[in-house]
């Protein structure tokens, strides 16, 4: 069987940890930010952890 190619577009958006984990960027800093509070927007561009409902799944794309 020949080898999984890994998905590109899950590879730039997606980084994974020393123990495994994958981090992702926050949705919602890109635009109609007058209107967003400076606690919210820092905290947006704060990366979080991908749930590990679609962790299987995302790392089997990344080639992991």
């Amino acid at each position: 069987m020949p080898k999984m190619k890994t998905k590109k577009a899950v590879k730039s958006k997606f980084k994974l940890t020393g123990t495994g984990k994958l981090l992702r960027r926050r949705p919602g800093k890109r635009h109609i930010l007058t209107k967003k509070t400076s606690k919210r927007k820092r905290k947006l561009g704060k990366p979080a952890l991908v749930a590990d409902t679609h962790l299987k799944t995302y790392k089997l794309m990344m080639g992991q």
